[in-house]
């Protein structure tokens, strides 16, 4: 998979952060990459602030940041030895506004992190600082689940396909692209979901205005036609030399993605997220941000190309 040149890794302090950094280091050293470590340390809390007396607070928080960044050189001091192009760097501030203002700066290509909750204990998966960035930067966002697993057996593309709405269609082709290289990369099972719905099926099948045989053959042909959308996304990739399963699925997407992802028990979900016309940095109608809320799983985020962050630099 020879596609990112200059990848971001955001470092943390959780379990997963090795596993995730030896993902990082593999996927660098794949694309012949840049790679950069950054940390981000969110400044002095206001009660130290008020009981420091020996040196002034930017004093130290220079120093916890000079401390940081010999923490990182040691850490990557052994993959320079390897060859591979690393280098740190440790951010001050708020950490999603500092991560999305350094890859605007760095023009970074992919961001990578390691999920800050634990879905299955009540809490989110995906945190404040990773949908901040699902949302709001401007490159790929891969947020992966800490795991003992070297490899995605089972990896998961949204698809949406339209005639209609170039934006979408070429979102679904960057998901496909980056889905299918991975699966080949790391031998997984590709699996590939696009959720249909007939629009205000309840009310044609309630009203009594229309036949019953009439509605059928209506819900038939948005099927065909859901059925021919798929097939034309899906004939651009040769999937023959992939293990794969296509989901053609009737219902809400924000309910039916999710349920598929736990009935495959799905790795990894490649998906796009689109702009809302006019508000940068949402997604389109809340399905992509509903489906991050509910799955257990790492996700690899991609935005249309020409999406600007609301972020200032």
């Amino acid at each position: 998979m020879k596609r990112f040149k200059n990848m971001l890794l955001v470092s943390g302090e959780g379990p997963g952060e090795r596993a995730t950094l030896a993902r990082a280091v593999a996927l660098a050293r794949r694309n012949r990459a840049r790679l950069t470590l950054a940390e981000v340390v969110e400044g002095l809390p206001r009660e130290i602030q008020m009981l420091i007396t020996a040196a002034p607070p930017v004093d130290l928080l220079k120093m916890v940041v000079k401390d940081r960044r010999a923490a990182l050189d040691a850490l990557v001091a052994p993959l320079r030895d390897e060859g591979i192009r690393v280098s740190v760097v440790v951010l001050s501030g708020t950490p999603f506004l500092e991560i999305v203002r350094q890859v605007v700066r760095r023009k970074h290509d992919l961001v990578i992190l390691t999920a800050e909750g634990k879905a299955r204990l009540k809490q989110r998966l995906f945190g404040s600082t990773s949908l901040h960035l699902l949302r709001k930067c401007p490159c790929p966002v891969w947020v992966m689940k800490p795991t003992r697993r070297r490899r995605y057996s089972r990896i998961l593309a949204t698809v949406d396909p339209d005639p209609s709405d170039e934006e979408r269609n070429a979102v679904n082709r960057e998901t496909m692209d980056l889905a299918t290289s991975l699966a080949e990369m790391e031998q997984s099972e590709l699996h590939v979901v696009h959720a249909w719905t007939v629009f205000a099926e309840h009310l044609l099948r309630g009203s009594g205005q229309m036949p019953k045989s009439k509605v059928d053959k209506l819900i038939q042909e948005t099927r065909d036609a859901h059925t021919r959308m798929l097939d034309d996304l899906l004939g651009r990739y040769d999937l023959s030399k992939l293990r794969h399963r296509v989901h053609l699925v009737k219902g809400p997407a924000r309910v039916l993605i999710p349920a598929v992802a736990s009935r495959e028990r799905i790795d990894l979900i490649v998906m796009g997220t689109v702009c809302r016309t006019g508000v940068p940095g949402f997604l389109i109608g809340n399905t992509a941000e509903s489906v991050l809320q509910q799955v257990d799983c790492s996700v690899l985020a991609v935005k249309p190309k020409g999406f600007v962050t609301p972020v200032k630099l």
